[in-house]
């Protein structure tokens, strides 16, 4: 996951200052127990998204979630891997599907993925799998929609690469969509941890 795989689909270089390694929550454990045979700390800071591994200089993130809990590592994530190689080794890199899906949620002030987002669209529109893409998305299909409209206004000469279908698709939802004054429920927590604290 993270810089490796943005990097190959992009093709534009991305700093990194660890590793991430995706994983199912039933296999962390074991993942775990492998690094921690080979010398490493193990920790897991955050139980329900994300631990921690590291020795020396060397930082690896062990993700098998997401923070919000919305972006949940399943088969899928596997399935559809994209093989690769890094570092001299042999490896299933995350599927772009998964990878716009989970970045699309980090909208923090410190960090945004925004144009993370954008940049996998301008190199992999045309061969994305977007009817996954929107099962991905779900009931949250308007912030996929935002990042779309984003995508157009920022590559006008590349706003053919998004299908018809998918943007007439999503725009008859956003115009199907009423008010509801009885549901106070702020949803912007799924895309920022602190910025919306507010409102809750």
């Amino acid at each position: 996951g993270g810089a490796f795989p943005h990097s190959r689909y992009t093709r534009r270089d991305r700093d990194t200052k660890d590793l991430d390694i995706v994983l199912r929550r039933e296999g962390v454990p074991r993942g775990f127990a492998a690094f921690a045979r080979a010398g490493y700390d193990v920790d897991l800071p955050f139980p329900h998204w994300l631990g921690k591994v590291h020795r020396d200089q060397q930082y690896i993130d062990v993700v098998f979630s997401s923070g919000n809990g919305i972006v949940q590592v399943d088969d899928g994530w596997f399935e559809h891997a994209t093989p690769s190689e890094v570092l001299g080794m042999p490896v299933a890199l995350c599927p772009v599907e998964e990878l716009l899906w989970s970045s699309a949620f980090v909208q923090e002030r410190e960090r945004y993925d925004g144009a993370a987002v954008l940049h996998l669209l301008h190199s992999q529109a045309l061969v994305l799998d977007w009817p996954r893409l929107l099962g991905r998305f779900g009931d949250h299909w308007a912030v996929l929609l935002s990042y779309l409209v984003l995508f157009q206004f920022s590559y006008p000469d590349r706003r053919g690469d998004i299908p018809e279908q998918v943007m007439n698709q999503l725009i008859d939802r956003l115009r199907r969509q009423r008010p509801e004054p009885g549901n106070r429920l702020c949803l912007g927590t799924l895309l920022s941890r602190e910025q919306y604290l507010f409102d809750v």
